[in-house]
């Protein structure tokens, strides 16, 4: 005896409602293929490409870029600067933002709308008029923190904070604060108060109860925002450019120099997609490692 065989037919309502959300999503995906996928195709096309001083840039294939970042020392060190300039901008917000966004939740009334707008107003500002504050206040002997504080007696000389490493950090902390805050409170919304009520009438403390309940079920939103921090401390071009100045560079200001200096176009763009493959690769894999950890809280 043979088995029938019976094959189904997709329902027309079913085919009717694909095609709908195919039609409604077809402008949005031609934007951004226009805008996106187009821009980078082609400057991974010009990173592989020749250029001379009085010849310009010749569309052939070649490897030279790509050969001089992986031979010359002074692109590893730029590439480590600028990982580790985003590594510690990272820890500064993870360990300033956590207990921040923590206070933010255990506000009540009218004062938490108050601290949640001062955590974001920041974001109204642009980022190059905040690093132009951390400039006025302690730039040389003229900064308005450095002139106070030798004025008291406090330091001998001005602080060192233009075109330092510190500096950066600094600066790309203070940018990059609020979205921190943001992530770890919104992970704040999730938890039960009645957990912590439970804990402190078992006779936990204070510290007990951050430490063993309520840091573990926020890890999740902390790593997020570390991810988000990082990403775009990594790839910040206005605060480095102020801050580190033309002496201390990092990926973004080295493409740019490349691009608008030098106009070596075909360096600047192997820069650029080195730096674009780098970050892909580093938030994608942190973000699968943080969803296996965590996978019963992203349900």
């Amino acid at each position: 005896m043979s088995a029938a065989v019976t094959t189904t037919a997709p329902a027309p309502a079913e085919t009717g409602e694909t095609r709908t959300v195919l039609a409604l999503a077809l402008p949005a995906l031609m934007l951004f293929v226009g805008v996106v996928v187009i821009p980078l195709a082609m400057t991974v096309m010009l990173s592989f490409h020749d250029w001379g001083q009085y010849k310009g840039i010749e569309p052939v294939f070649i490897l030279k870029n790509w050969q001089e970042i992986a031979s010359d020392p002074y692109y590893a060190e730029m590439f480590w600067r600028t990982f580790r300039v985003a590594v510690l901008a990272t820890l500064i917000t993870a360990v300033f933002g956590v207990p921040e966004a923590y206070i933010l939740h255990r506000m009540s009334g009218p004062w938490k709308g108050f601290f949640l707008l001062v955590i974001l107003g920041p974001l109204l500002i642009s980022v190059v008029a905040r690093t132009l504050g951390w400039a006025l206040l302690f730039g040389g002997n003229n900064g308005l923190a450095n002139k106070l504080l030798m004025s008291l007696g406090l330091i001998s000389s001005p602080v060192r904070f233009m075109f330092t490493e510190t500096g950066m950090v600094v600066a790309l902390a203070h940018a990059m604060m609020p979205f921190m805050v943001l992530a770890v409170w919104t992970a704040l919304q999730r938890l039960d108060p009645q957990i912590e009520n439970a804990a402190a009438s078992l006779g936990a403390g204070s510290l007990t109860v951050i430490r063993r309940i309520i840091l573990p079920q926020i890890m999740p939103g902390v790593l997020s925002g570390a991810i988000i921090v990082f990403s775009l401390s990594a790839s910040a071009f206005a605060t480095p450019a102020i801050i580190g100045g033309r002496r201390l560079k990092v990926a973004a200001t080295l493409a740019y120099d490349e691009f608008l200096n030098t106009l070596n176009w075909p360096l600047g763009a192997a820069v650029a997609v080195l730096l674009l493959i780098a970050l892909v690769l580093i938030v994608v894999g942190s973000n699968a490692l943080i969803e296996r950890r965590y996978q019963e809280m992203f349900r």
